[in-house]
């Protein structure tokens, strides 16, 4: 059985927040929660219902196995898809092109 680290946990819900430039204040707005309660979700102290944990996922793109458990499906391409639906449509030309630049870097 594999166990919650509510700790790790919280430094992946963080970690993702503050690689979206979101603030504390901002998620927990968008979680209809407290700051407070935000803070102890990503130091571990408290744990999340269900609805909490679904919330997390679609405001910061991350599947729901990869908050609990820190596993990510490597094929899963859904996170990328979300975050080009969150863009604006005017930006979406920058994206493809940085996406085309990366694809030619790396082959």
């Amino acid at each position: 059985m594999i166990s919650i680290n509510y700790k790790e946990m919280g430094q992946r819900i963080r970690k993702q927040r503050e690689f979206l430039n979101m603030s504390r204040e901002e998620l927990a707005q968008k979680l209809g929660v407290t700051p407070k309660f935000c803070s102890d979700i990503e130091l571990g102290i408290k744990g999340m219902s269900i609805q909490t944990l679904h919330n997390i996922s679609i405001h910061l793109n991350l599947s729901t196995d990869y908050i609990l458990y820190g596993k990510a499906n490597e094929s899963d391409t859904s996170n990328i898809v979300r975050m080009l639906e969150s863009c604006q449509p005017e930006k979406i030309k920058y994206a493809e092109d940085l996406i085309k630049t990366f694809i030619l870097a790396i082959n």
